[in-house]
């Protein structure tokens, strides 16, 4: 059965609002909730954005039942041995119910301006592989260079990505991959490639509630993220059920639902009744 997660950029809104729709996502039957990673809101970089790690404490402390991560964290924003910290205090203080999402870091403009790296593509990729192995040294007791206390239950890894590069270091590493948006139609294809991992899929969803103007969510869903091409998808509970049912059969075993509404309770509501619980 697939698992359903909300995913939620904390940008734009506030604190409460983010724990607001965790709780929504919660009662909805969500299996859990993902956040983003950057230092300013990609696209809009006045728009206020809270920092990932401690927006995830937050909503585990306030969450009984969801599981917590990220699309992805950056990389280039924390060493390694400060990652490793972070992600087993915030595992074992929400008792093994985060998970540790990483990639290579999907803005340089981002990572120089805030004096991070000028690295390219491919030593951000290398550079990631590097932090991937020293995590597993630092969680392994039998390691001389582990850190004190190492994780009482395994921390799952995902990683993103679809370059020749990323996916060796999903091979090796990965309890999880996720598929971008952009390259929601093209998962068949890739799924060869990704070894035991398990596959995700994040799917930028304009959902027609009931009582809505079909053509009107549509439009709109369409005007603020039509760019994503076949990431996008627009339909009623019905149509996306069928859709997210298509998923399921290629091979997803996790959809990152992500609404084109911004998500008020009331729509997370609706799809868990009548998507999730259908």
């Amino acid at each position: 059965m697939v698992e359903w997660f909300l995913y939620v950029p904390q940008s734009r809104q506030g604190l409460d609002d983010l724990v607001a729709k965790a709780l929504a996502a919660e009662a909805a039957g969500f299996d859990g909730i993902a956040f983003l990673d950057h230092l300013e809101t990609p696209m809009a970089p006045s728009s206020p954005i809270w920092e990932a790690m401690t927006v995830a404490t937050w909503v585990a402390a306030k969450t009984e039942r969801l599981l917590l991560g990220h699309l992805v964290l950056c990389d280039a924003f924390r060493h390694p041995a400060v990652l490793a910290k972070q992600a087993v205090t915030l595992a074992e203080a929400s008792r093994g119910r985060f998970e540790l999402g990483l990639g290579a870091g999907s803005m340089p403009d981002e990572l120089a301006k805030f004096d991070l790296t000028t690295a390219g593509p491919r030593a951000r990729v290398d550079a990631l592989g590097d932090t991937l192995a020293a995590l597993r040294r630092y969680w392994d007791p039998a390691d001389v260079g582990a850190q004190i206390p190492t994780p009482t239950r395994p921390i799952p890894l995902v990683l993103g990505g679809v370059g020749p590069r990323m996916l060796a270091l999903v091979r090796e590493y990965a309890d999880w991959w996720n598929l971008p948006a952009t390259y929601v139609d093209r998962l068949p294809e890739f799924l060869p490639k990704i070894g035991d991992a398990k596959a995700s899929v994040q799917q930028m969803t304009g959902f027609v509630r009931a009582g809505d103007d079909a053509a009107a969510v549509t439009e709109k869903a369409r005007r603020r993220f039509g760019h994503l091409g076949p990431g996008l998808v627009c339909g009623d509970a019905g149509e996306l059920t069928k859709h997210f049912r298509m998923l399921e059969e290629q091979g997803a075993r996790r959809i990152y639902v992500w609404f084109a509404d911004f998500a008020p309770p009331e729509t997370i509501a609706e799809f868990g009744e009548t998507v999730i619980g259908g």
